[in-house]
C-alpha cells in the first residue's frame, strides 16, 4: 500500500501543466469586454480573465506582426539577431542577405525548449516569420503544423487554391469555410488527441488581421455598428472568443482544464487599417506609442494561479519562453553558436549587461498577493523610431521629431510630455536607449519600404485616443 501511495505521489509531483498560448493578430487594447468595449461581445475570454490574471501593462517585442513573433517565439530581443523590420513580400529588395528572411535558425523556439522536457508541440494558425524550408514550423520545434507561412489569407479559402497546409502539405478541405472556425476546429482536435500526455500548443489566429471578412450570421450579430470596417472587426474577433470557447470546453470535458496554463494576448495593438479600438492609448500598430506596443494579456491557471486579479507589473510577450520553461519544470537552453555576420565584441558586452535572454519568470509575479509595480526595463526599434521603458518612465524617439517623454502607467494616452520638466530623467533615458543601440551585436538584417517610415511618423501626429466607435 506504501509504494502504491509513494508512487502515486511521484507522478502528481512530476506531472507536468499543458501549456497553450492564444495570439490574436492587430488586436486593439480596449476590443474585448474586460477591456471596455461596450459594443464587442467576448464572453469566453472575458470568463478566462475571470478565471486567471489581467495584466494592464504588457508589452510586445515590437509594434509589427514579425518581429514582435520572434520576440515570443524566442524569449529574446529580436533586435539582438538582426530581426527588426517586418516581413512582407517586398522584404527581399530591403535586404542585406535576402536568405536570411526568417527566424535565425541559430535561435532556439519556444516549441525547441519544451520537447526536450516531454512536450508534443504544434502551431495552428499564423507562422510569419519565414517562408523558406529551413524556417518551417516543423524544423523549428513544432511536430505539427496547420496554417499559413506569410502575414495574411483570405478568411474564406478556396479548396483549389490556398495558402493553407498541414506540415508541408496544402489542404484541399476545411472543416469549416470561414479559417478563424478551422484554426479552431484543428485546435480542439489536436489538444482531444493528445490529452493523455503534456502538450504546448501555439494557436496562432490572424483574426483580427485584414482582409476585413466575417460570417454572413457574426456581422447580423453587430448590425448597430454604423462603420462596415468596425461591424465585420467585431465580428471577426466574436468568431475568435466563441473558437476560444470551444476549446476551453474541450479541456474541460477531457478534464485538462485545470492544470492547463494558458495566456492570451495580441502581437501588437491595433492598426489603422481594420478599424480596431486602443481604448485610452494613443498611437497604433508600426508607432512606439502605447497603442503599437501595449496589448491584453490574460493568464489563467487554476491549478497554480489566483483568480480574478488585475497585475499592475510590467510584463512582456518575452517572458513567455522563460515562464513556459520554468513551469515544465526545466532550465532555458544554451544559446547555440551565433551566426558569423554578429560582432562578437557587442555580443559578450550584450551578455554581460543583459544576460542570453530578455524575458523573465512570470510565476512569481503572478502568484504574488502584491500586485504592486516592479521596476524593470524594456527597449524598441522600428524604422527609425526608438523607445525605453525604465521603471515608471518612457522616452520615445519618433523618426521626425524630438524625444518625448511620459508616465504611461499613469497617463495611459501619453498625452503629458515631462520632457521640458524632467530635464535630467530625459537626459539619462535618451543616453540608456543610446548604449543600448550602440550594442547591438548586427545590424538589421533587412528593412522595409520608406512607406512605412512615412506612415510610423503620421501614426504620432494623428493617432490621440478616442471614444469606442460605435
Amino acid at each position: 500500500m506504501k509504494i502504491i501511495i509513494f508512487a502515486i505521489l511521484i507522478g502528481l509531483i512530476e506531472a507536468k501543466p499543458n501549456l497553450l498560448i492564444i495570439l490574436a493578430d492587430d488586436m486593439g487594447y480596449g476590443d474585448l469586454g474586460c477591456q471596455g468595449s461596450t459594443t464587442i461581445k467576448t464572453p469566453h475570454l472575458d470568463e478566462l480573465a475571470k478565471r486567471g490574471v489581467r495584466c494592464t501593462q504588457g508589452y510586445v517585442a515590437s509594434s509589427v506582426c514579425s518581429p514582435s513573433r520572434a520576440g515570443l517565439l524566442t524569449g529574446r530581443d529580436p533586435r539582438r539577431f538582426g530581426y527588426e523590420g517586418n516581413l512582407n513580400q517586398n522584404s527581399a529588395q530591403y535586404a542585406t542577405r535576402p536568405e536570411l528572411l526568417g527566424l535565425p535558425i541559430t535561435e532556439n523556439t519556444i516549441a525547441d525548449q519544451l520537447k526536450p522536457l516531454g512536450y508534443h508541440t504544434a502551431l495552428i494558425g499564423k507562422w510569419h516569420v519565414g517562408t523558406s524550408a529551413e524556417f518551417h514550423p516543423n524544423q523549428r520545434g513544432f511536430d505539427h503544423f496547420v496554417g499559413m507561412l506569410r502575414g495574411s489569407h483570405s478568411y474564406f479559402p478556396d479548396s483549389q487554391k490556398n495558402g493553407i497546409e498541414r506540415n508541408g502539405q496544402p489542404i484541399d478541405h476545411f472543416s469549416s469555410s470561414y479559417l478563424t472556425d478551422f484554426f479552431s476546429d484543428e485546435a480542439v482536435n489536436w489538444v482531444t488527441d493528445h490529452q493523455h500526455e503534456p502538450w504546448f500548443l501555439l494557436l496562432s489566429y490572424n483574426a483580427p488581421h485584414t482582409p476585413m471578412q466575417a460570417k454572413k450570421e457574426d456581422l447580423q450579430l453587430y448590425s448597430m455598428i454604423q462603420d462596415p470596417k468596425r461591424r465585420a472587426y467585431a465580428a471577426m474577433i466574436h468568431a475568435m472568443d466563441r473558437g476560444i470557447g470551444r476549446l476551453v470546453e474541450s479541456l474541460k470535458k477531457t478534464q485538462q482544464l485545470r492544470d492547463t496554463f494558458v495566456v492570451f494576448l495580441s502581437d501588437n495593438g491595433g492598426a489603422t487599417t481594420n478599424a480596431s479600438w486602443n481604448g485610452s492609448l494613443s498611437g497604433k500598430k508600426g508607432s512606439l506609442r502605447e497603442g503599437g506596443i501595449r496589448v491584453p494579456f490574460i493568464f489563467s491557471w487554476p491549478e497554480r494561479l489566483p483568480q480574478d486579479h488585475l497585475c499592475k507589473s510590467v510584463v512582456s510577450s518575452l517572458d513567455l519562453v522563460p515562464t513556459f520553461v520554468n513551469a515544465a519544470g526545466g532550465k532555458l537552453l544554451p544559446l547555440r553558436q551565433p551566426p558569423t555576420y554578429e560582432d562578437s565584441r557587442n555580443r559578450r558586452k550584450y551578455a554581460q549587461l543583459f544576460g542570453d535572454y530578455d524575458g523573465l519568470n512570470l510565476l512569481p509575479v503572478l502568484e504574488e498577493s502584491d500586485q504592486s509595480p516592479r521596476k524593470r526595463s524594456l527597449f524598441w526599434r522600428l524604422q527609425g523610431q526608438a523607445a525605453i521603458l525604465d521603471g515608471q518612465l518612457k522616452l520615445i524617439r519618433p523618426s521626425h521629431r524630438s524625444a518625448q517623454l511620459f508616465e504611461p502607467a499613469n497617463d495611459l494616452g501619453e498625452q503629458h510630455d515631462l520632457s521640458a520638466e524632467q530635464i535630467e530623467q530625459r537626459d539619462l533615458l535618451f543616453q540608456k536607449l543610446a548604449e543600448w543601440e550602440s550594442l547591438r551585436p548586427t545590424v538589421p538584417l533587412w528593412g522595409s519600404s520608406p512607406f512605412w517610415n512615412r506612415q510610423s511618423a503620421q501614426i504620432y501626429d494623428s493617432s490621440p485616443p478616442l471614444p469606442e466607435p460605435k
